[in-house]
């Protein structure tokens, strides 16, 4: 079961990254303002702040794919610690993001619905 949870994490992961992508490479691009709904204008007043939003993103990811090399190679304890944190945070943003925004849940299931999958099946998988 725990591996099945760090697929989930892994496809977290990956998404994660793509966000980092969008919001610290590509934030003013015609693409990324439509995916985010911004305007040019928007975009630029709002790309040093969505730049370090991005990399939040990043880093949260590193932690969540550190924490699945760790239970590959037999480190279960810290492995979880590592995964359920990178997961945990990104489940809790996407809480944060459907409170604060009741607009955006469809954006806020995206980006919640892997880590979610991710922590029931990793917790199950450590409580077996």
């Amino acid at each position: 079961m725990i591996y099945a949870g760090l697929i989930f994490a892994i496809l977290a992961a990956l998404l994660h990254v793509y966000i980092f992508v969008m919001e610290s490479l590509t934030w003013t691009s015609p693409r990324t303002r439509a995916t985010f709904g911004t305007t040019p204008e928007t975009a630029e007043t709002t790309k040093e702040l969505a730049f370090n939003q991005g990399f939040y993103n990043l880093f949260i990811a590193i932690v969540t794919a550190i924490g699945a090399v760790f239970i590959a190679t037999g480190c279960t304890a810290v492995g979880v610690a590592l995964v359920l944190a990178g997961v945990g945070s990104m489940f809790a943003a996407a809480v944060v993001l459907l409170a604060s925004s009741p607009d955006k849940a469809r954006s806020a299931v995206i980006q919640g619905l892997f880590p979610l999958i991710a922590i029931v099946l990793v917790v199950a998988g450590v409580a077996m």
